[in-house]
């Protein structure tokens, strides 16, 4: 760990997204809001960053079209914007790796059959899928976590797999599977200890990705439902008062980007830093 700190990109990364999951658990602390409220519209409508209204509140990012506090919903937004992107992460990690091992471990008629299955859900547009299984059942944080897991996790899978086999080719692998080592005792002991590094790294780009994806449904109205916040739908509604009211837009912007770039440089730093360590011998 203090090797991976020492990279200025880890820093950074883990920086930003110690932050911003900081804000997210504390939103009710440090907002002090419901981020839904709305009081005279007419009076605290569009109110610029650093401005008090009328009743006497502060608004550190202003205020939207109808008045709501903008840096409350950036706080409860990074709630909806996280969670959906760690556990959708969480979800096509656990099928990647599920689908990789058993593909590199099992008979000829097993692995053919999971790698057609990988390759076929490859060639489909992810984004299309995304959108026709959204639009088929009721939008919601819970739609779009399934969707991204179930269409997230194939290149994970396809990852595990060439890692995996490469593994068995090894003299430790070998030796294992001479000595009668079982397909779960394989897997558990001296398969999945070895493919860590991939899957951390998927795992740490993957949350960036599914971050994104899931902001970019919100944005088209297909992802978690408004009045709840999420930064996809602060964009969204920010997007036709870009010129007059900027901040409604840009605050959830520059905070999706920076998560995003975090999740990025973090996985880059992993990656470098665990490459070439030698194979975990269980």
């Amino acid at each position: 760990m203090s090797d991976l700190l020492r990279d200025g990109r880890a820093r950074f990364g883990l920086g930003v997204l110690i932050v911003a999951v900081a804000i997210a658990l504390l939103a009710p602390l440090i907002s002090g809001r419901d981020p839904a409220a709305q009081g005279d519209i007419v009076a605290t409508r569009f109110l610029t960053p650093l401005s008090t209204d009328p009743a006497g509140a502060f608004h550190l990012l202003g205020t939207d079209r109808l008045g709501r506090d903008v840096w409350t919903r950036l706080a409860h937004g990074a709630r909806v914007s996280l969670t959906v992107g760690f556990l959708a992460t969480l979800l096509g990690l656990s099928l990647g790796v599920a689908v990789g091992t058993v593909a590199a471990v099992a008979g000829a008629p097993l692995r053919l059959g999971l790698l057609g299955l990988t390759d076929f859900a490859l060639a489909l547009p992810r984004v299309v899928l995304l959108l026709l299984l959204a639009a088929l059942w009721q939008p919601g944080s819970t739609l779009v976590v399934v969707v991204l897991g179930l269409t997230g996790w194939m290149s994970v899978a396809r990852l595990v797999y060439g890692e995996a086999s490469a593994l068995l080719t090894r003299p430790f692998a070998r030796a294992a599977i001479a000595l009668g080592a079982g397909r779960r005792r394989l897997i558990l002991r001296h398969l999945l200890p070895n493919t860590l590094t991939p899957i951390i790294v998927a795992a740490a780009l993957g949350i960036g990705n599914a971050i994104t994806l899931e902001a970019g449904l919100s944005f088209l109205g297909l992802g978690v439902q408004p009045p709840a916040p999420s930064w996809g739908g602060m964009i969204a509604s920010g997007r036709d008062t870009i010129v007059n009211a900027p901040w409604v837009a840009l605050a959830p912007g520059i905070a999706l980007v920076l998560v995003v770039l975090a999740c990025t440089l973090l996985g880059d730093a992993i990656r470098d830093q665990v490459a070439g360590r030698p194979a975990v011998v269980g």
